[in-house]
């Protein structure tokens, strides 16, 4: 029955008659505790009212009544407890009663001091082979930052990109890659809003990795034979005291 009631609804109000606004945060949709945050919900018509929903709430939270295509709706001093993901709708004087237009995309505001973490990795992998090229990713959790990437022995940036995505690419030449990086995102405007680095990230090239496999089997080799020398001297020393025992005979001959 309710599958029916859903189609009969839909063939009297095409969903294409009612295309979801947009929903934008300002200054920023990742802001410090105690900041004013304004969210804005753009129609792509005119509308007459506006209303403002949080993920996991039924009932929306503010209604603002314009007669235009945005409605900007205020929270002051927001707290970590306002964090979450929001979404918007609008309707025409002309629709029919309680008929709101398709929810927004879901926008999710993060009230935090700091950051989660990122992470890095290499891309096709952390070995460069012989003139090819490597490229390093470094993906937070929070879309539209700004990425830095480090190299150690570097006090500045070695590249510094801004991506509308959760995380951005760092080109690299092959010859040059070899090294040990990390990185950190943060908001791209004022009130800044940083995460710690990345873990430690090594590259090497095939050369080099072969040449400490060639290096690791050397000192491998090398313990095997202070092993074979040392137990050539225990032998020696063992013949010595024996041969200079009275009648030379071998400690074993006397348990017969």
């Amino acid at each position: 029955m309710a599958l029916v009631l859903i189609l009969h609804l839909l063939t009297l109000f095409p969903p294409a008659l009612y295309p979801k606004p947009w929903l934008g945060a300002q200054p920023a949709a990742v802001v410090t505790p105690g900041v004013n945050v304004t969210l804005r919900c753009r129609a792509p018509q005119p509308a007459w009212r506006f209303a403002l929903f949080k993920l996991g709430e039924i009932a929306p939270m503010l209604f603002r009544d314009v007669s235009s295509e945005l409605a900007e709706f205020f929270l002051e001093e927001v707290t970590p407890a306002q964090r979450g993901s929001y979404c918007c709708c609008y309707r025409r004087p002309d629709w029919g009663p309680g008929v709101w237009s398709q929810p927004s995309d879901a926008l999710e505001l993060l009230v935090t001091d700091q950051l989660p973490r990122p992470s890095l990795v290499a891309l096709p992998g952390p070995v460069v082979a012989t003139g090819a090229n490597v490229s390093l990713r470094c993906a937070g959790r929070v879309g539209g930052m700004s990425f830095a990437l480090y190299r150690v022995g570097l006090a500045a940036p070695l590249q510094y990109r801004d991506s509308a995505q959760r995380w951005v690419d760092f080109p690299l030449l092959g010859a040059r890659a070899p090294g040990t990086y990390s990185c950190y995102y943060h908001t791209p405007s004022a009130p800044y809003v940083l995460s710690q680095r990345s873990e430690p990230l090594v590259i090497s090239s095939e050369d080099s990795a072969s040449l400490d496999y060639t290096r690791g089997n050397l000192v491998r080799l090398g313990l095997a034979g202070l092993v074979l020398i040392s137990l050539g001297a225990l032998i020696t020393l063992d013949w010595r005291s024996w041969s200079r025992a009275p009648g030379g005979v071998w400690p074993q001959d006397t348990w017969m």
